[in-house]
Parts: C-alpha cells; sequence; structure tokens
C-alpha cells in the first residue's frame, strides 16, 4: 500500500508538472487559477480528499484533548496519518467525508514506552524515566540502591582488599537483555511504576510438567502450582478425582516463571576450620582392644576467598577463587594394642598376689567349711589372674564373697578371686596370667583386708596351697 501510494505521488507529480505547463498557456488566456488540495491517508488507506491539512489536524487535536486532562499522559492517534498534495484546476475536496470517517475510525493511545524482556513487552509505561525506575527498583530487590550506584561509579576500579568475614557485591546483572522502546497503546495498557515491580515479581504463567514423587496427591500437586483441583483436571484431560496416580508420572500445570531474574555475583573471604587427621599407630606391647591417646588433635584454620553467584536471591553457583592456610592442623594419634592373648591356661598357676602369705587355708572352720585360702600381709594390694582365661564373671556376689572374679581357664580350672576392693576386668574379656584383674579388699563377709582364693578342677574342689 505504501509503494502504491509513492506511485500514487510520483504519478501526480508528473501529471502535476504537465498539467501546470499546459494550464500555463490556458491561464494566460484565460486567467484560470490552480489550487492545492489534500489526499488523506489512514494506515495507507485513501479515505478522502480535504482542502488544507489542517482540517484534519485540528480535528485531531480536538480528538486528543478530551483525554489529556484525565492522566499525565502523552495522547495521540492510533492509526498513521498521511497526506498526498495535489494541484488542481478545480476543487474537489470534501471535508466532511474526510471527517466523518475519522470519526468512525480514529481511536486515541497513550505515547508509551514498552519494556522489552528479550523479546517479550513486560509492560507499557507513560516515559522512559519510568520503565527504567522499573528495572532499578526490580534489582533493589536483591542488592541496595547504594550498592547499584556504587558498580556503576566503580565499575572500571578494582575491588577493595577483602578482610575476613567481609563479601564486597561486584556485578549486578539481568539474566535477559532489557531494552525500552516506544509503542502506541490503549490507555487502560499503561502500567504504574509499582505496577511494573509487581508483575516482574509475579513473572508469567507457561506450562510446564510435575514428575510424581513419593507421597503426592493430586490435591498437593495443585497447592503447589496455585491451582484449584478442577484446574489440575481440565489441564490433564482424562484425569479425574478418583485416578491413581503413580511416582514417575507427568501431570500438566501451569506456573509463574519470572520475566527476568537479578544475577548478583559477589565476593568473600571467610576463615574456616581444616579437620584434623586421626593416625592410628599399633603396639605389641598393649592387649588387642586396648587404645590410647598419643597425641590430641587440633583443628587448622584456612582462609577461602569465594566468588559466589546468586540468582533472585538464591546462591546457584560458589567458586574458590583462592586458599590461604593460616594453621597447620595437628593429627591425632592412638596407639591401638595388637598383643593377643590365648584364653586357655597353661595349667601352671601362679601366685594371684603381690608376696603376702596363706592366712587360711582349705578346710572346716569356724563351724563351716573354708572352700579357699586367704592371702594378706602382702606388699603391693593388686590382685592379678593366677593364668590365662576368660573372665566368667567379675561383679557383685551376695554369698558373702563381696566384689568376685571368677576366671575359667578354658583347660579344666577355674579361679575365684572374692573380698576385692575394686575390679579392673570384665565378663567376657581375656586375661593374661599375672595381668591385674582387681585391688585386695574388705568386702562381703571378710575379717579384714585380704583375698580369698579357690581353684577348681574340672567342676571339683582343689586346694591351692599344693598348686604353688
Amino acid at each position: 500500500m505504501r509503494e502504491s501510494m509513492k506511485g500514487f505521488v510520483k504519478h501526480l507529480t508528473v501529471a502535476g508538472v504537465v498539467a501546470l505547463g499546459f494550464s500555463s498557456q490556458v491561464a494566460l488566456a484565460e486567467d484560470t487559477e490552480l489550487n492545492e488540495v489534500y489526499h488523506v491517508y489512514v494506515d495507507s488507506e485513501h479515505v478522502g480528499i480535504v482542502e488544507d491539512k489542517a482540517v484534519v489536524e485540528n480535528y485531531i487535536s480536538e480528538k486528543i484533548s478530551d483525554h489529556q486532562d484525565k492522566k499525565n499522559f502523552t495522547y495521540t492517534v492510533n492509526e498513521e496519518i498521511d497526506y498526498v498534495p495535489e494541484t488542481v484546476f478545480s476543487s474537489e475536496a470534501d471535508n466532511q467525508e474526510v471527517i466523518d470517517y475519522l470519526q468512525e475510525e480514529l481511536s486515541v493511545a497513550v505515547e508509551a514506552q514498552g519494556l522489552m524482556i528479550g523479546d517479550e513487552v513486560a509492560g507499557y509505561f507513560p516515559e522512559k524515566e519510568q520503565a527504567e525506575q522499573v528495572i532499578q527498583k526490580y534489582k533493589e530487590q536483591y542488592v541496595s540502591a547504594d550498592v547499584l550506584k556504587k558498580i556503576d561509579n566503580d565499575s572500571e576500579e578494582t575491588s577493595e582488599p577483602l578482610s575476613v568475614g567481609e563479601s564486597h557485591i561486584i556485578d549486578v546483572s539481568l539474566t535477559k537483555e532489557v531494552s525500552i522502546k516506544p509503542k502506541k497503546v490503549p490507555e487502560d495498557k499503561v502500567l504504574t511504576v509499582e505496577e511494573g515491580i509487581t508483575l516482574l515479581e509475579k513473572g508469567t504463567l507457561e506450562n510446564k510438567k510435575h514428575v510424581v514423587e513419593a507421597g503426592d496427591v493430586l490435591g498437593s500437586i495443585a497447592s503447589q502450582y496455585d491451582l484449584s483441583l478442577d484446574k489440575l483436571l481440565e489441564l490433564n484431560p482424562g484425569l479425574t478425582e478418583e485416578s491413581l496416580i503413580q511416582i514417575g508420572d507427568e501431570l500438566n500445570v501451569t506456573a509463574y516463571e519470572p520475566y527476568v531474574q537479578v544475577v548478583v555475583t559477589e565476593e568473600k573471604l571467610d576463615e574456616e576450620e581444616i579437620a584434623y587427621e586421626t593416625e592410628i599407630e599399633e603396639s605389641e606391647e598393649m592387649y588387642k582392644g586396648e587404645e590410647k591417646v598419643k597425641q590430641e588433635g587440633e583443628n587448622g584454620t584456612v582462609e577461602k576467598h569465594y566468588r559466589v553467584e546468586k540468582v533472585n536471591g538464591k546462591t546457584v553457583d560458589t567458586e574458590v577463587l583462592e586458599e590461604n592456610v593460616t594453621k597447620e592442623p595437628t593429627k591425632k594419634i592412638i596407639v591401638k594394642g595388637t598383643k593377643v592373648v590365648s584364653s586357655r591356661g597353661t595349667g601352671q598357676l601362679s601366685w594371684p598376689a603381690v608376696g603376702g602369705s596363706i592366712t587360711s587355708h582349705v578346710g572346716q572352720r569356724w563351724g563351716s567349711y573354708h572352700k579357699g585360702i586367704d592371702i594378706a600381709g602382702v606388699s603391693n594390694r593388686t590382685i592379678s589372674a593366677a593364668d590365662n582365661g576368660s573372665v566368667a564373671s567379675a561383679g557383685w556376689d551376695s554369698g558373702g564373697y563381696g566384689n568376685k572374679v571368677v576366671i575359667n581357664h578354658n583347660n579344666g580350672y577355674r579361679t575365684v578371686y572374692a573380698h576385692l576392693k575394686s575390679i579392673s576386668v570384665s565378663a567376657g574379656q581375656t586375661v593374661e596370667k599375672g595381668q591385674k584383674i582387681g585391688v585386695m579388699g574388705t568386702t562381703g563377709f571378710s575379717t579384714g583386708i585380704h583375698l580369698h582364693f579357690e581353684v577348681y578342677k574340672d567342676g571339683s574342689l582343689v586346694n591351692p596351697a599344693n598348686l604353688f
């Protein structure tokens, strides 16, 4: 239509020149005057002829003035108006015909600024400054205005050195290209800055798939995406309230996706602990199952320089730029015994005390039978196992023995140690001949500090005095 209009103009121009050449001769004779008229085009469509462009322009001004006081907008007509002049002998203009057409077809619009996110229009605003404010305020949801100003002013400068515990924001950007383009739009499509911020925060609805997970039900899925159950069923033909969904099923849902997201890049310097390692040393001098701490461990410290990237406030990437160990950790060293003791005795019993003598023998005593020997007068009250074996029991005996230890030597012999002040072994433990099993005392029915010692062979009582 534009090309045809250009051709029409060219045609008129040529025809006008010819006409002028011809009419100049006639005019000299007849003194005839030429008139200039204007062909009016609306969106490339010829709608009539007027005597003067002012006929149309005045009408448009009046039409716009009816809206001008409503809001602080810049109004215009939504359609494109073009004029093509023509010089004629006699005017064929019909001003009213053109005005009638304009009254019927012209619509008033606002000269707005479209905020473009990528190729998509997010919203329209009265002025460019307001569209820019929307982007600024949207960024300020995640970063302060002072920081944004500093980044704009110091974009060419290097970051200041960081101290431990500090962080600096070094860049703020958007995930999509943002531009502002002029556009004529209806008045009801023009937004305020506050409405624009709300729009960017909320985003736009997009079709998505939800993969069913354990525990999902239709109601919970609908709530997750701010949908009613009816809307969820509508999005998934064939699905009803009674339908059984399985893990891994895919359901159609809609969810709000941001038009654009704010990317904040920051650097920070943290001091972190380096956990100490534990080293195990083996010792043949200690029994298997025994262990001791040779050296306590101590954590070290390291300074880590991080680059952190956040998208709409959520951390999406963390990179360590540099590490500086400020204190090396100290290993913890544990010594574990490897010495294995046979639980089977040698058959040769050793004296269970440190020195001392027998103060009471096996036999009748005080109207009852004394089953063992009593040992007293020792230089050291340590009581030791008479031979290798397994501790059958270790603890309090209610029959008068007090603290008592019984060792099964797994060769037919069993030894009993009674009246102990304290016990150093536990049931099930393997002990070695001469190993400390407790301390001599006077617990239970006892007339003084001593060891009551009994020996059994294949279940029968044996006099210990005959075995040393």
